[in-house]
């Protein structure tokens, strides 16, 4: 699936924020993780050094579609949104309609597709919009914490998703989530960001390109 070129944008930065029917991100930030603590990592949303790390090994120039899973009130969302170019796709997984909602009112981006599902759920949603894979994607959610079985599910249904070449993009409080990449993907680097609260472990995962 492609953006039109009618639709597509001029410049890197042609989004916005509405005013209408949104509320203070932090505010609403807090009361997601208060409604949902086990799919909401943090009670603070990711500081710009921890985001820059992250995002730093993607090759924007041959990124079609990027997925990011619990989004949130969109702390990854926008700096994403910057950096993409005018012919791609952002498609955001939250388990919460709010933050979904929130996201569809706040940012006016035609690139951005939010959806409300579980990660889990990845192919099935991607198939369901017409994408047959991703190049990349992106996760805050906190695996550790996460019911059983479910880190299993999302890590291999992720897997699956990513082209070869791609990489799966994770950031967490706690390195277990190495459990539930390192059996699905063939190459993993590790980095750490202490301008971050709490502190956080960042993992990126890659599928290798075929011979």
């Amino acid at each position: 699936m492609q953006v039109s070129s009618a639709r597509a944008l001029k410049g890197p930065r042609r989004f916005a924020r509405t005013a209408r029917n949104t509320s203070n991100p932090r505010l609403q930030f807090l009361r997601g993780f208060l409604k949902n603590p086990v799919m909401v990592g943090s009670v603070i949303p990711s500081s710009s050094k921890l985001i820059n790390k992250m995002l730093a090994p993607v090759d924007w120039e041959n990124t079609k579609l990027f997925v990011e899973y619990g989004p949130g009130v969109g702390t990854f969302t926008r700096p994403i949104l910057e950096r993409m170019k005018p012919d791609a796709v952002l498609l955001t997984i939250d388990t919460n309609a709010e933050f979904t909602d929130y996201l569809r009112q706040d940012i006016d981006d035609p690139r951005l597709m939010p959806v409300t599902g579980s990660a889990a759920d990845v192919e099935k949603i991607l198939a369901d919009r017409g994408f047959e894979h991703a190049d990349y994607v992106l996760s805050g959610l906190p695996f550790s914490t996460l019911p059983p079985g479910v880190g299993d599910a999302i890590g291999a249904a992720t897997a699956r998703v990513i082209r070869p070449g791609g990489a799966f993009l994770v950031y967490q409080f706690s390195p277990k989530v190495r459990d539930f990449i390192a059996p699905v993907f063939e190459r993993i680097e590790r980095g750490f960001e202490w301008v971050n609260v709490p502190p956080a472990t960042l993992f990126w995962a890659y599928r290798e390109p075929r011979d």
